[in-house]
């Protein structure tokens, strides 16, 4: 009843309208979604399509970035004596310990032009001498990569830990190449963990507006951030609650794609 309810709610204001000083007024239209859809007084425009494929793309490979980094980083862990293993892991949940906004505002200093990492992109001439790295596309991937990482690496880790090795050992006595050996004897063994680090990942990664909003800047606005904007400063609930609804509905599309692809990999 607690998710139902105001999932009822959001369907039923985003058929509403907005009054003209932001109140809704319940005067049921599509309005809300022929504009989502690009119709408006001025004709068809792609904008808000544009919105929601960059972030559907972004959460998409955000989530596998985290994943290509999160197994190197899994099995080094899992392969470390127990003593130490604890340790790595502490060093993996301790952003946890400090607020979203603050690790955001940390990369915009760790991207700022007095450090090395602005200072080499200059000398390779993809800045101007003197500038930061943000707002950009390579600061907000940075900073969802960074903030979501830690989600795939510890479902990941309990899967790993709990591997059994003969299947790997078996595989290569059949003289298997590597990549079988991946496909075939490990992965499969690690798909729980790395199905519950994904939809950790790529659910909140789609409606995150706080990183782009910091480190995109207007430059690089997400669906998230065209929702704050509908509920925040433009107080147009109606318009809200339909992106809202269409991004449950990216989200759902892309957990259900992940879910076949899972399934592809269990027949390989």
């Amino acid at each position: 009843m607690l998710l139902t309810i105001p999932a009822l709610a959001l369907i039923a204001v985003s058929f509403a309208t907005r009054g003209s000083y932001g109140e809704i007024q319940w005067i049921f239209t599509w309005e809300n979604y022929e504009r989502l859809m690009g119709y408006g007084l001025f004709g068809w425009s792609p904008d808000y399509l544009w919105i929601l494929l960059r972030s559907l793309v972004v959460a998409a490979v955000t989530t596998t970035a985290c994943i290509a980094l999160a197994f190197p980083l899994a099995f080094f862990i899992a392969r470390q004596p127990k003593k130490k293993r604890y340790l790595w892991l502490i060093l993996v949940i301790i952003p946890f310990w400090t607020n979203l906004v603050i690790r955001t505002y940390a990369w915009q200093l760790v991207l700022s032009p007095d450090l090395p990492i602005a200072q080499f992109a200059a000398r390779l001439n993809i800045i101007p001498q003197g500038s930061p790295l943000y707002p950009s596309s390579f600061a907000v991937y940075m900073g969802m990569i960074s903030a979501f990482l830690p989600f795939v690496v510890l479902p990941l880790y309990s899967s790993v830990e709990k591997l059994d090795w003969t299947l790997v050992e078996a595989a290569y006595d059949l003289y298997s190449s590597k990549k079988r050996i991946f496909l075939q004897a490990i992965l499969p063994q690690t798909l729980p963990g790395l199905s519950v680090g994904a939809i950790l990942t790529f659910v909140p990664a789609m409606g995150m507006f706080l990183v782009p909003d910091l480190l995109g800047g207007a430059k690089y606005m997400l669906v998230g951030n065209l929702i704050q904007q509908q509920f925040g400063k433009s107080r147009d609930w109606p318009f809200g609650a339909a992106v809202s609804l269409a991004l449950m509905a990216l989200t759902l599309i892309g957990l259900f794609v992940f879910r076949r692809k899972g399934e592809d990999m269990e027949v390989v």
